[in-house]
């Protein structure tokens, strides 16, 4: 974001797919100190999902049905959602603000246990099936780090989509126990393959830019998310690293300084009030 903030220009659209850590205000501060304004459209998942298999090639396991977005400022959201459809067909569904965007990211918790309960396969570079091993337990793993992300955006008085919906809305498998959809995904043939490398987004990108976002808005609205706490412990402990720390975005926007009024507003405007100068290892 801050190597791409200088070349935009007042009015051109931004897309961030998919969104995380409310990067959608850091992005907006950074277009502010550049004396630009322009709409920051935030998706809530990208709109394909695969994994790459060489330099060359891709394997795409599904185009997903809908996406949820919303834009900052929200004045511009009318003229946002008809560019989305316009370059990427009729499958969006505004939310409100993003706050309900950071809390739609499902991608974050869903890593977290698939990870956990696949560790070794990833550390020995197997070749195995995602949907396969989402097994019985990982699948209730799944749904009950689901439920706490739930009570978060319900205390906010936000609706967000459930796990349910989510993977039958990407996957297109009926609704079933968790476990049971991606057991369906992959007889289909679409349940994906899981990393083949520890170094993998699933926890080098997604516990410090996807966990630990949810984490601070359930300890901002009184709703502990646990099991997300303890899953940025766990991976820490795994990987020798704090990982709550090393999430940039949080760190610049520096949520501790803010209420929760200050964020729902800049869930609209893109814009925290209160906010001071960037740090300058945020810059960096």
């Amino acid at each position: 974001m801050d190597a791409l903030a200088p070349h935009i220009r007042d009015g051109q659209h931004v897309i961030v797919s998919s969104h995380a850590s409310l990067g959608a205000i850091y992005l907006c501060r950074r277009l502010a100190a550049h004396g630009v304004t322009a709409p920051v459209t935030a998706w809530g998942t990208t709109a394909v999902t695969g994994r790459r298999q060489s330099p060359t090639l891709v394997r795409v396991n599904t185009v997903r049905k809908l996406i949820d977005l919303c834009t900052v400022p929200d004045d511009r959201s009318d003229e946002a959602l008809a560019l989305c459809r316009r370059l990427f067909g009729d499958r969006f569904q505004p939310r409100d603000g993003l706050l309900a965007i950071s809390l739609s990211n499902l991608n974050p918790q869903n890593h977290m246990g698939i990870a956990l309960g696949n560790m070794t396969r990833m550390e020995r570079g197997e070749d195995w099936s995602q949907g396969q091993n989402v097994t019985p337990n990982v699948g209730r793993l799944l749904e009950a780090l689901d439920a706490e992300r739930l009570a978060i955006a319900g205390a906010l008085g936000l609706k967000v989509r459930t796990i349910f919906e989510h993977f039958h809305l990407s996957f297109h498998v009926p609704v079933a126990s968790i476990s049971e959809m991606n057991q369906q995904m992959h007889a289909e043939g679409n349940g994906g393959t899981g990393p083949a490398t520890a170094d993998s987004r699933y926890v080098t990108e997604d516990v410090p830019y996807g966990l630990a976002p949810t984490a601070a808005l359930g300890r901002m609205v009184d709703r502990p998310a646990l099991l997300h706490e303890a899953g940025i412990r766990i991976f820490s402990a795994m990987y020798g690293r704090d990982f709550e720390a090393e999430n940039a975005l949080l760190d610049a926007i520096d949520l501790s300084r803010h209420g929760l009024d200050d964020l729902k507003a800049a869930a609209r405007t893109g814009i925290l009030e209160r906010a001071e100068a960037i740090p300058a290892s945020a810059e960096r």
